[in-house]
């Protein structure tokens, strides 16, 4: 089995995929997790300082989630069909310094990514590893919205 550390290069940004926001897509999303004003109704919205319907930070977050596990998903088939292993990852163990840089409009595309910051053994646990990644994500006018860095256990 490889390691993330033998497939990705620290410091490498990889594209992890996209997601477009739409206004049904925004508005459930707040009703169901984050039912604030600006995220629930057009009206409302405009009339805040966002200026029109944005996607809750949360939403945008889970969005990169969604676009890793389809991406990851991926790897681990184009890996096998090389003869390869892909490494076991998950869960995250925390993440820190998470940034929503600019609102998310219903309409906007992102498109996320991931880079390699650190990988180590954990001693306490053989076999298993602490892989710290940067997480980003971008709008359509390469305008970036959303950076955080995670840390995530790879395992055998």
């Amino acid at each position: 089995m490889m390691t993330l550390e033998e497939l990705y290069a620290a410091g490498r940004k990889t594209v992890i995929g996209s997601l477009t926001f739409t206004a049904e897509d925004i508005i459930r999303f707040a009703r169901d997790f984050d039912p604030q004003p600006f995220h629930l109704d057009e009206e409302e919205a405009r009339r805040s300082l966002f200026g029109g319907l944005c996607a809750s930070g949360w939403h945008t977050s889970a969005g990169w989630m969604k676009c890793f596990v389809r991406f990851w998903a991926g790897e681990a088939r184009r890996l096998a069909a090389e003869g390869l292993h892909a490494p076991r990852l998950g869960p995250a163990a925390g993440f820190r310094e998470l940034r929503w840089l600019k609102p998310v409009y219903a309409g906007d595309t992102i498109t996320y990514a991931v880079t390699l910051v650190e990988a180590r053994a954990l001693a306490s646990r053989p076999g298993w590893r602490l892989n710290t990644i940067l997480c980003e994500g971008e709008n359509q006018q390469a305008e970036p919205v959303i950076r955080f860095e995670s840390k995530v256990i790879e395992f055998t």
